[in-house]
């Protein structure tokens, strides 16, 4: 996370609920001689306090129980010191991240039906008015076969830090003429973190 006190007063409650929007993130464990990663979406409980996801047999997290990080990244994007209307500014990078850190337990097969059901639920419901997918429309033949290739997991969170990095160390009139211009520089969701930067004094 980044040092900086100024981006690191988001609440909690609305990093998680960032978080659970996303619902993408960096799983990270300790090994040798490297940390082993995985790329996943999961679901965020109703109380913040866990992660359910799923991951295929043939990852090797699967085995490395125990401490684990989640990472789960927003927008971002470059900001040039000419954007800012004002003088003797440096270049910068302004980008959205919360970490999650906790324990990763392997939960028994049975519960991957549900896992499964819920997380496509959870996904799906964002395509509306699309009719939603659902797993009964799998034949029973594919259906066992995807559900022998994936295992469920919890991510027991003990603990939530977050860099809501939106130039909140700049005057306000600054920092939003620099979201006025952002839209035409590079990075992930320009859009979103313009809107993000206009609003900073509400992330807490």
């Amino acid at each position: 996370m980044h040092p900086n006190p100024t981006f690191r007063q988001t609440e909690t409650q609305n990093a998680l609920t960032f978080a659970r929007a996303r619902a993408f993130g960096t799983l990270a464990v300790n090994s040798d001689p490297v940390p082993l990663t995985a790329h996943i979406p999961f679901l965020l409980t109703e109380d913040g306090q866990a992660a359910d996801l799923h991951l295929v047999r043939s990852n090797p997290i699967r085995k490395a129980l125990g401490p684990a990080v989640l990472t789960v990244t927003g927008p971002d994007a470059y900001i040039s010191p000419d954007w800012y209307g004002a003088d003797d500014q440096v270049p910068t990078w302004n980008y959205v991240a919360v970490r999650l850190t906790g324990t990763l337990e392997a939960l028994p097969a049975e519960h991957l039906p549900d896992l499964l059901a819920r997380q496509s639920a959870f996904f799906e419901d964002r395509l509306a008015p699309k009719p939603p997918w659902t797993m009964d429309k799998l034949t029973g033949e594919t259906e066992a076969r995807f559900m022998r290739m994936i295992l469920p997991f919890r991510f027991h969170i003990t603990d939530v830090q977050s860099t809501f990095k939106l130039g909140q160390n700049k005057p306000a009139e600054v920092r939003k003429a620099a979201a006025e211009q952002l839209t035409t520089g590079f990075g992930s969701d320009l859009t979103a973190l313009s809107d993000m930067m206009r609003n900073a004094e509400e992330t807490g």
